[in-house]
């Protein structure tokens, strides 16, 4: 009897680790903070998004308002193509800027978007037209390096 017992709290206890386990997993992946039923989607073109990956937060004033649903290369432009899935209570004028941001120094990428003061609000299919690129931390320090390198010596 005492041999169940024990086996009983040690299986109690891995059951719990796993659930522990599966709800880190959803935390850590942004699963589990938005519900995906009641959305509209629109999209947006950018020339650099980064390290920006689907199922990424889009954010305004700080609330998260959606989700990045799929990246693909458009091959005419020449740029990626970014669909975001918003919920429908939040609604956005048509002239909306959609930023790539980083949350902390090198935490992950978000959508970050600042309405704009048009009267005529995104539809379902619409295309943000107002976008601005990932700032890539490589291409920023490659500049400072060339932009130092053509300076011309001042000791002389």
């Amino acid at each position: 009897m005492e041999r169940t017992t024990l086996d009983l709290w040690v299986g109690m206890f891995v059951v719990g680790g796993i659930a522990a386990l599966v709800m880190l997993a959803m935390k850590v992946g942004n699963l589990g903070t938005y519900n995906v039923s009641e959305s509209y989607q629109v999209y947006g073109y950018f020339q650099n998004i980064g390290g920006l990956k689907a199922k990424a937060s889009i954010k305004s004033a700080g609330v998260l308002v959606g989700r990045v649903t799929e990246i693909s290369l458009d091959t005419n432009r020449y740029q990626a193509k970014v669909v975001m899935s918003l919920d429908k209570r939040y609604q956005f004028p048509k002239d909306t800027f959609a930023n790539i941001l980083t949350s902390g120094l090198l935490g992950e990428q978000y959508i970050g978007l600042m309405p704009g003061g048009d009267e005529e609000m995104l539809k379902p299919g619409s295309q943000i037209k107002q976008t601005q690129s990932a700032v890539v931390l490589e291409e920023m320090i490659g500049k400072f390096l060339y932009n130092k390198a053509a300076e011309p010596d001042k000791a002389n």
